[in-house]
């Protein structure tokens, strides 16, 4: 084969460094938005950020006092102060970059409405109680009730192998294996430890299974009939599997006992506490601040952006006077140009979440207005073709992005779903099936719950035509229990 040279032209997409930025902005929830854009106004200094997302937070001043942050523009002032240059920056310039900016006068993405009054109780300085731990619960108690330096140190051994849970992870045998023998201590008085240990709040504390925590409980629960206490303990310590199980027929032929018996026995095991230490459990919830908010207006349902997650931006007037006056380096006006396309990528990103939210709620009208049930098919390239968007878009927008409707939180993904045929020749959502699944387990008799083929033929009576695997599916994706589990006397 003879080797040439030859000349082709041909195109291709490039994806330039804006593009680049736009889409990886895209595709960040707002949490990772907020981390993205403190680092981005770390390493660029012609990039300002006008709201401070620290600016209702309770701060301490220099000399010990607390102190509220004070706002960082009223509503009085509107957006249009907010693009004022410092005093020291030339008068010509901010003109240049007044719309640069996201913000602008428009009044999606102004800042009016977050000032407070002051006497709204959110403008008042609330500090946050102090975590009590298990531990330091249990060592109060220790320090009032046991009076003998070697008993205390024993106690606090037990305490401290204690589980967030309240539960004795390890045995007495493995403690007292670990001991030194010098100390000489035998294994009876860690067992009286722990005996004086589990007399202690909360009840059920330091037993070493869920049957001794459940027995424990019931042993010092007032009111209790003294039949329906021994009842109830011979469950726990004997039963409990077939309990769990909900396999009454046992437990009444065990116990030589009517449905009325065990009906009580049943009530007093169900006001128990299986877990007795995660009262005091220190994990703080996770919330979720929504991108979009939908609300019922007079022409209809009305999308808007939520003006909390929105970042404020601007270019540093006093630096972009500079250079304009030609007395800045190339450096500056590398930087000034990304802090100009970080604004337009800003603002690009909010104006497509807003188109995709409007859209998805024009075609999930009958959702607003009446609730998951009446949910319609939809997917990805519907939305897209209508916004002349491409699907891959359409999938990074409605990724971690919530929307806060009369119905709850939801993201913006929970819009889509899967269709099953129906009778008519029509098409039902996956998720009205679900709401329809949770409505029908809802109202079932528990003496008598649905199974997943009589579910499955109420579906058919709705003109759902759909399986009974498919309804296990469905079922164990919203984490309802099998039939043999929603049983009850």
């Amino acid at each position: 084969m003879k080797q040439s040279l030859q000349l082709r032209t041909s195109q291709h997409l490039a994806l330039t460094p804006q593009l680049q930025q736009s889409i990886r902005l895209l595709q960040l929830s707002t949490l990772e938005l907020h981390q993205e854009l403190e680092q981005l106004l770390t390493e660029n200094p012609l990039l300002e950020r006008l709201d401070d997302p620290l600016d209702r937070s309770v701060r301490l001043l220099a000399d010990g006092a607390i102190g509220q942050a004070a706002p960082t523009a009223t509503a009085a002032e509107g957006p249009a102060n907010e693009n004022t240059p410092p005093a020291d920056a030339a008068p010509s310039e901010p003109e240049q970059y007044e719309g640069e900016g996201i913000a602008e006068s428009d009044g999606d993405w102004s800042d009016a409405g977050r000032s407070k009054a002051p006497d709204d109780e959110d403008a008042r300085p609330q500090l946050e109680a102090g975590h009590h731990s298990l531990r330091e619960h249990l060592m109060e108690q220790m320090r009032v009730t046991v009076l003998e330096p070697r008993d205390r140190a024993l106690m606090e051994l037990i305490i401290d192998a204690l589980d967030e849970n309240g539960y004795l992870e390890e045995s007495l045998e493995e403690i007292h294996a670990r001991l030194p023998e010098e100390l000489d201590i035998e294994i009876e008085e860690l067992q009286t430890s722990l005996t004086l240990l589990q007399s202690f709040d909360p009840v059920g504390v330091g037993a070493r299974n869920a049957s001794e925590c459940l027995a424990l409980q019931i042993k010092r629960m007032p009111g209790v009939p003294l039949v329906t206490r021994r009842m109830a303990l011979c469950i726990v310590e004997k039963h409990l599997a077939w309990f769990a199980q909900r396999d009454f027929n046992k437990l009444k032929k065990a116990l030589d006992c009517d449905d009325e018996d065990l009906r009580e026995a049943q009530a007093v095991i169900r006001r128990c506490n299986p877990h007795p230490g995660a009262a005091f459990s220190a994990d703080a919830s996770d919330y979720v601040v929504p991108d979009v908010v939908v609300k019922k207006g007079r022409n209809g349902w009305v999308v808007t952006l939520n003006n909390d997650v929105m970042p404020r931006l601007r270019v540093n007037a006093l630096y972009a006077s500079l250079l304009k006056q030609g007395k800045g380096e190339s450096q500056m006006n590398a930087q000034l140009q990304e802090a100009k396309w970080l604004i337009k990528n800003m603002r690009q990103r909010f104006d497509t979440i807003l188109r995709v939210a409007q859209a998805i709620v024009e075609r999930q009208k009958n959702f607003f207005s009446h609730g998951a049930v009446a949910m319609r098919p939809l997917v990805l390239r519907e939305i897209a073709d209508t916004l002349g968007l491409h699907e891959s878009t359409i999938s990074r927008v409605t990724t971690q992005k919530y929307m806060l409707t009369p119905h709850g939180m939801f993201e913006l993904k929970y819009f889509f779903g899967s269709h099953v045929a129906t009778e008519a020749g029509g098409e039902a959502s996956s998720t009205a099936i679900r709401a329809l699944i949770v409505q029908f387990t809802g109202a079932e008799d528990p003496k008598n719950p649905l199974s997943d083929s009589k579910i499955a033929d109420m579906l058919g009576e709705q003109g759902m035509v759909i399986a009974r695997r498919t309804v296990a599916k469905y079922r164990e994706a919203l984490k309802i229990p099998p039939v043999s589990l929603r049983k009850s006397l």
